[in-house]
């Protein structure tokens, strides 16, 4: 058992923390708000920094000690609440970095996933109903399904393969959020006039802050610098462009124009679809799930809009969701592809059953966990906004601010 700190790991971890928290604040808010209305723009930033800070508390209280501590197979124990055992020089356990940096760096995880969630939401929910579900999200779905993955559950066990997030984050998200814009119905006028967004060079700066910070999220989650951190970077980097480039071929083919919104949504696809497998999949197979990701996701985006009639706002699902749970399934096939995999936890038929069994019953706890959790913000506190307030907009009618103003 390691007793001393690695300086080099610490530094890492240190720097990747940083750059998780920035795909939160700023770069999740620019992205998203520059994709809602002008008039909706500080809602979404405000929703977005209200999270974060709602779950660095939760995560503190408790998140933490339930997703990480104990041995039990569905929930962790309350050893670690508050961080009563973290002593300043205390170590995580198998790690030469200290356990305060490790907490934070896995705080940042625990802000991003209920954040993500907010792009199927916009423009028509309560701040108030934002705060609640996102606190009983957190604490309901997203510490639970962490402890069965990464904090040595039940899943943990069986060999499921997560090396970031598809499961654990984006899995979650992307069900939860079809779950909440179901439950709070469409937009007005959905999906007839849903007017573009108002800022597509804020979505372009936002997206751009998303994939450098994205190297933090999947790098820093070999928690060394080492191998296999230089290696899920080089993956995350080679899907990223490999799906930007295809979903804008996609609309190329199909539209006559390549779109800088629709490019950069590949982007956001090929991170989140590379993200499970950046620690097992080498270059090649990093190219190869980018391309599936543009492909699945654009299908899926438009399953979500067009055949299920769902106002998902900014596909969290079709992206996010169908993303991280294509990676997921797809990394058993593609590990052994070209130079630089790693080894799988169980034959390769064997390992896809084991994920197949992780997404699955991650999307299912999702659902019905998120379906109560709205159910109960709407009898205290109320989904969504008064169709007066949604036509004036959530800046000025929720919040007494507008994001832009004219002057003669």
């Amino acid at each position: 058992m390691t007793t001393v700190m690695n300086g080099p790991d610490t530094a890492w971890l240190m720097v990747a923390t940083v750059l998780v928290l920035l795909m939160t604040l700023p770069a999740l808010a620019l992205f998203y708000g520059g994709l809602v209305q002008a008039k909706n723009i500080l809602s979404v930033l405000v929703q977005c920094c209200a999270v974060a800070c709602v779950s660095s508390l939760l995560w503190l209280a408790c998140g933490y000690s339930l997703a990480y501590s104990g041995d039990g197979a569905w929930l962790g124990d309350l050893s670690a609440a508050f961080l009563q055992n973290g002593g300043r020089t205390m170590l995580h356990p198998g790690t030469g970095v200290p356990e305060s940096v490790y907490v934070m760096f896995q705080m940042t995880f625990a802000i991003i996933t209920p954040a993500l969630i907010i792009g199927a939401y916009v423009e028509r929910i309560r701040f108030s109903a934002v705060l609640l579900i996102s606190a009983l999200w957190l604490l309901i779905v997203y510490v639970p399904v962490t402890h069965w993955v990464w904090g040595g559950g039940w899943l943990a066990k069986a060999g499921v393969i997560d090396f970031a997030g598809g499961i654990v984050v984006h899995v979650t998200a992307g069900v939860s959020a079809l779950v909440i814009a179901w439950m709070l119905k469409p937009r007005a006028d959905f999906p007839r006039s849903v007017r573009p967004p108002h800022a597509p060079w804020m979505v372009m700066v936002g997206a751009s802050l998303l994939w450098v910070g994205w190297f933090g999220f999947n790098a820093g989650s070999a928690l060394a610098a080492n191998a296999d951190a230089g290696m899920a970077m080089l993956t995350t980097h080679l899907s990223a462009a490999t799906a930007t480039l295809v979903w804008m071929a996609i609309e190329w083919i199909s539209f006559g124009k390549p779109s800088l919104v629709g490019a950069v949504t590949g982007t956001i696809a090929g991170l989140a679809t590379i993200t499970p497998a950046a620690g097992t999949v080498g270059p090649l197979s990093a190219v190869v799930i980018g391309a599936s990701a543009s492909l699945v996701c654009y299908g899926a985006v438009h399953l979500v809009k067009r055949v299920m009639v769902v106002d998902d706002a900014l596909d969290v699902l079709g992206v996010h969701g169908v993303g991280g749970a294509l990676g997921t399934l797809v990394l058993p096939f593609l590990s052994g592809l070209g130079v630089g995999g790693a080894d799988l936890h169980h034959p390769m038929g064997e390992q896809f059953l084991v994920q197949l069994q992780g997404v699955a019953a991650v999307a299912a706890w999702s659902a019905v966990a998120t379906c109560i959790i709205a159910w109960v913000a709407g009898l205290l506190v109320g989904l969504r906004v008064d169709r007066d307030h949604e036509i004036q907009g959530l800046d000025f009618a929720s919040h007494g601010e507008t994001g832009y103003h004219t002057s003669r």
